[in-house]
């Protein structure tokens, strides 16, 4: 391996991902539950449970690597590739059923964002292309798949920060009020 030090930085920067994105999903479902309690509470958990999973990847993928470091390349292959169903799938299959429950589950939060005026029809684009980075064990990806993704997801992300901070969003306010309901569907929206 020509850099052990960078495998390592990348699949801790992943890690660290998948933790600190939680609370952002976690907020944006709270602020979708004012109008859509039903797709914020579905959408929601379903994607916290494909970031967790991501850990459980990360784990797996770095082992792997540590492997190859440890006990050379052609070994660490021979070993992956027997048991790549067992480490892949993980124990009863768990994480890579929380990890398919991230697609569902933003698609879900996309159309709560959107019908609760959350999101307008581009920043729902947005958000849901960022949800198509595909995740499990030794997965193959590009460069331009994370970042791009990654960078798509803070177009979304920051500005609902911004105004999460200067307490700008209502619902999130103690006390805001009643449960209203979804609005209708606008595509045109942004």
């Amino acid at each position: 391996m020509h850099s052990p030090g960078l495998v390592t930085a990348g699949y801790a920067c992943f890690a660290a991902g998948a933790l600190l994105l939680w609370p952002a999903f976690a907020t944006l479902a709270r602020i979708v539950a004012a109008r859509c309690p039903g797709l914020a509470v579905w959408g929601g958990t379903l994607v916290i449970l494909g970031l967790f999973a991501r850990l459980y990847f990360a784990g797996v993928d770095q082992a792997a690597f540590q492997l190859a470091e440890t006990r050379g390349l052609d070994e660490a292959v021979e070993i992956v590739a027997t048991t790549y169903t067992d480490i892949s799938y993980g124990p009863g299959r768990i994480p890579v059923s929380a990890s398919a429950c991230q697609y569902v589950g933003m698609v879900l939060l996309a159309i709560g964002a959107f019908r609760s005026g959350t999101f307008g029809s581009g920043r729902c684009l947005l958000f849901l292309w960022s949800g198509t980075l595909w995740g499990g064990v030794l997965k193959a990806s590009q460069l331009f798949d994370g970042v791009v993704s990654n960078g798509v997801l803070c177009l979304v992300f920051v500005p609902l920060g911004i105004q999460v901070l200067r307490d700008a969003v209502p619902e999130l306010r103690a006390g805001s009020g009643s449960v209203q309901s979804c609005r209708p569907i606008r595509w045109l929206s942004w």
